[in-house]
């Protein structure tokens, strides 16, 4: 063997024993005559010294030592003199004395230094991967995650689920995201897509009896990034048959506590809160609330629909939302200061932000000339504000309204310092609408995914057909400080009511034929009621190690335009590979 130890092992317990080890140059550092370098491996640092009184031409070979360099260093393990030990690290109560060095390989100046806190961009961060994974921050993120995915697998094992592998190339059904296409050279003309999820897989496997089935899978969407988004990623992928939506409560819940026990040490309590969808609008207005903090939005469209106040009242007979959210303390705020919040809530579609200070037990604004005494008391009242607050309104329609809101909800969060960072803080959001209208295609989508099965109050209005906007669906997400780590639903199973499903949302039954014919023929063999949920790998690391972007616990990531500056991936493939493909590409 090269090597006898690895390079975190050696310790007080080794001292006057024999040593192989090898690895990567460090920091180096030469005392007179004594030379020291830390050699580095994936396992730890020890430090070497190389003494000219023991072997001249030793001494003289260390010298030639850089950093990176690849090398082997036979020796003795003493006891560092007293005072130069390093309890900072395992090895840190000893150093081996060079008796042999082999250099293994030479490296050129490396474009960043090797080091956790080193000043590098991102750009080249990922363009040198195989250097930046050499840093102890990134050997960590990626070993946490092997522990992570070992975790989950115990935990599955243990509750009888099976691991199952679906295909990687698969058959398009476009509904939602774009799919990856793959062509086929043996059938030109045609192409394999890849999986978006697992999800019709997962759904066969419960028809196939199997009832129990993860997959730490691997997803592709051609979708437009952000820091939390990659073009593929991975997710923790099960599928249960005969259960409820408590079923898939319960076994959420202990994966989460497993995880989060096991990887950072931190023990979670259970149940996790539930809030309905249409609650979670009103009192945060968005689907993934952060409730590490109170700040919670209130309608005010009823108080201020009769008022003088034109904007108010025009949105009001509109159909919009007048949102409130009371900032505890802040009526010193200046005008530079709230000018800064108007223009924030700006750039999340809003046309303005009013506000009010509640000051000698009322509201005064440049505005509040436009309400009556009865219609300010009563948003004072509303909002449970007092001397010292500020109120903040946006008026505008829903949507935009609640966007506006929840934003500014965050934004003022941070700023007032009222988030625990330390905190997990998990909800469960449910009973999702079961539609959405698309404005782009100018019909009804699904909300979730077309397999999600309606909720059981509301199948009268699905097969009237009206009223789409108000149905609700069996589904589920799983929230994390404001962040969804997972999502998932109670399953169509019963082949009537999928069809039922796709004409509603405008596929016709030859069409549906063509693309999920394989799921309806199954359907016909017996299916049984099965739920499932997915939860993002790559989300659930960036909580554990606290990082704000994916890529960072990603081995091999791509930037935010879907490119790997380390491979130049995506690239131009030669007109050979096209004609074998059948492939023309358009000027």
């Amino acid at each position: 063997m090269l090597r006898t130890h690895t390079c975190g092992e050696l310790n007080g317990e080794d001292i006057g024993g024999a040593t192989s080890l090898c690895g990567w140059v460090g920091a180096r550092r030469d005392h007179g005559n004594l030379i020291f370098i830390d050699i580095r491996d994936a396992y730890g640092i020890t430090q070497v010294v190389f003494n000219p009184k023991s072997s001249q031409d030793l001494h003289k070979k260390a010298e030639e030592l850089r950093s990176e360099f690849v090398i082997r260093v036979i020796g003795h393990v003493g006891r560092r003199p007293q005072g130069t030990e390093n309890p900072k690290i395992p090895t840190g109560q000893i150093e081996v004395a060079a008796e042999g060095l082999e250099i293994l390989n030479m490296a050129m100046t490396t474009p960043f230094e090797i080091a956790d806190d080193a000043l590098v961009t991102e750009e080249s961060r990922l363009k040198y991967r195989y250097l930046d994974l050499r840093r102890g921050v990134m050997q960590k993120n990626l070993r946490l995650r092997h522990k992570a995915c070992k975790s989950a697998r115990d935990y599955f094992d243990q509750r009888n689920f099976i691991e199952v592998e679906t295909p990687i190339l698969t058959k398009s059904t476009p509904e939602g995201a774009r799919d990856y296409l793959v062509p086929s050279r043996v059938n030109p003309g045609m192409f394999y897509a890849l999986p978006q999820s697992p999800q019709l897989f997962k759904q066969i496997l419960m028809v196939s009896s199997l009832d129990r089935y993860f997959q730490i899978a691997k997803c592709f969407r051609d979708e437009d990034l952000r820091s939390d988004r990659q073009p593929e990623f991975t997710q923790f992928d099960i599928e249960m048959s005969f259960v409820t939506e408590e079923d898939i409560y319960e076994i959420s819940e202990g994966l989460m506590k497993k995880l989060f026990k096991d990887a950072i040490g931190v023990d979670l309590e259970t149940p996790f809160p539930r809030l309905k969808y249409a609650e979670a609008m009103t009192r945060y207005g968005c689907d993934k609330p952060d409730i590490r903090f109170g700040l919670e939005l209130v309608e005010i469209t009823d108080l201020v629909k009769n008022s003088q106040f034109k904007i108010f009242r025009d949105v009001a007979e509109k159909a919009g939302k007048v949102i409130a959210i009371n900032a505890k303390g802040c009526a010193s705020y200046s005008r530079s200061s709230v000018d800064e919040l108007i223009e924030f809530v700006k750039e999340h579609g809003a046309k303005g932000l009013a506000n009010f200070k509640c000051e000698a037990g009322k509201l005064t604004s440049q505005i509040d000339k436009f309400f009556s005494e009865e219609e300010l008391d009563a948003i004072r009242s509303a909002l449970g504000s007092s001397d010292g607050d500020m109120l903040f309104i946006v008026a505008d329609k829903k949507k935009i309204a609640y966007d506006a809101m929840s934003n500014l909800r965050k934004l003022l969060g941070k700023r007032l310092n009222l988030i625990d960072e330390r905190s997990f803080k998990f909800l469960w959001v449910t009973d999702f609408p079961l539609f959405q209208y698309s404005e782009e295609d100018k019909r009804w989508v699904s909300e979730h995914h077309p397999f999600t099965s309606v909720h059981p109050d509301d199948l009268e209005l699905l097969k009237k057909g009206d009223s789409l906007d108000k149905i609700r669906s069996r589904s589920y997400d799983l929230v994390v400080n404001g962040s969804e780590i997972g999502s998932g639903s109670i399953r169509i199973h019963d082949r009537n009511m999928q069809e039922l499903i796709f004409k509603t949302i405008g596929i016709s039954e030859d069409e549906a034929k063509v693309r999920f014919g394989f799921l309806l023929d199954a359907f016909k063999y017996g299916a049984p009621p099965h739920g499932g949920v997915a939860f993002g790998l790559d989300r659930l690391m960036t909580l554990f190690v606290g990082c704000d972007s994916i890529r960072d616990v990603i081995a091999f990531p791509k930037t935010q335009k879907a490119f790997c500056p380390m491979t130049s991936a995506p690239s131009v493939v030669d007109d050979k590979q096209l004609n074998e493909l059948s492939i023309k590409i358009k000027k």
